[in-house]
């Protein structure tokens, strides 16, 4: 395959001009997504390259935008909704939760819904409480979903047509920090499946699990800890549902150790779902120090940017609980 560096909102915006280039049901509707280019630019040129017909601009309404997209899909279309933010879910739960990841099992799997949602997530932007929560563990404990986190360009694009390919629908939480980092993506459409874990890091003192940005922030963390004479294997499980636990197993067995490092609160959040598996599985013989969960406090967002970093966990924040979980602290 012929790799390229390209930004992670480019490789979305290529996986989205492939997939239309190649299927001409796949179609996208989203606020702001058409000359505007989309709140964050994702959606770039697509609307002078496909026309208004295939990015459709819509009316300020998730509720009405998602609904439209279950009734295309229904009717074989293949839509891809950009929410603006990941917040604004909330007011288009109903069509998400109750139609969407519902239809296939209630009509005996007689429909489908191939609809895949996008929508930017998490924090550091300054965009408050409103507008910078990490909801993916709402998604995940619905039936009927699937939920993807793309931590880097190379899989924003690989789980974006993956996703495509999907008959039913499929969540892809992008964080907003990630739209402008860059990576090797191959310029061809390929895949990268979905409910597949990635070691990106291998290492033999302790085992790191993270999600979205903080995988970056885990593989930075490993460097800094590998210098200290402690090698960490970080794990990106990249789709929290299916979920995948044999590789974060495999490394449990070698590591003995455990820190789950996520963005969202702490409280009912996704690596407490990680945890529990682990203890009710063989891993949990091998464990020979407590899980520690490193978390996002349980708080709204604050918009102070001082204050914005200090409720997430910081690169800082990873190694010191590292080094404390190593030396049994």
């Amino acid at each position: 395959m012929t790799e390229r560096i390209i930004t992670y909102a480019e490789a979305i915006r290529e996986a989205i001009g492939q997939a239309m280039e190649a299927d001409e049901s796949v179609f996208m509707l989203g606020e702001d997504i058409g000359v505007y280019g989309g709140a964050f630019g994702v959606s770039g040129d697509l609307y002078h390259r496909f026309g208004e017909e295939r990015v459709r601009d819509t009316p300020i309404s998730e509720l009405g935008i998602v609904g439209a997209a279950v009734g295309a899909a229904l009717v074989g279309m293949k839509p891809i909704v950009e929410i603006q933010f990941s917040d604004f879910t909330a007011q288009a739960m109903d069509q998400i939760v109750n139609q969407a990841a519902k239809i296939h099992f209630m009509l005996g799997g007689e429909l489908s819904v191939p609809m895949v949602l996008r929508a930017p997530s998490g924090s550091g932007t300054g965009a408050a409480a409103q507008h910078s929560q990490s909801l993916e563990s709402w998604f995940a404990h619905v039936p009927g979903l699937k939920v993807v986190l793309p931590s880097s360009p190379a899989d924003a694009k690989g789980l974006l047509l993956s996703a495509l390919d999907d008959p039913n629908p499929v969540i892809v939480l992008e964080h907003k920090l990630l739209y402008k980092t860059s990576g090797h993506v191959p310029e061809e459409m390929y895949r990268t499946p979905i409910g597949v874990s990635n070691v990106v890091r291998g290492g033999t003192d302790l085992t790191i699990v993270a999600t979205g940005v903080m995988v970056s922030r885990s593989v930075e963390a490993a460097e800094q800890l590998a210098s200290a004479g402690i090698e960490a294997c970080v794990i990106d499980v990249r789709t929290l549902s299916p979920l995948d636990m044999d590789p974060i197993n495999a490394s449990i067995a070698e590591t003995g150790r455990l820190m789950l490092v996520q963005e969202a609160p702490k409280h009912v959040g996704f690596m407490a779902e990680v945890a529990a598996r682990v203890s009710e599985g063989p891993a949990i013989y091998s464990l020979t120090e407590p899980v520690l969960r490193l978390c996002g406090m349980d708080v709204p967002i604050p918009y102070a940017p001082q204050l914005e970093k200090s409720v997430v966990p910081q690169l800082d924040d990873i190694v010191e609980g590292a080094k404390n979980l190593v030396r049994g602290i």
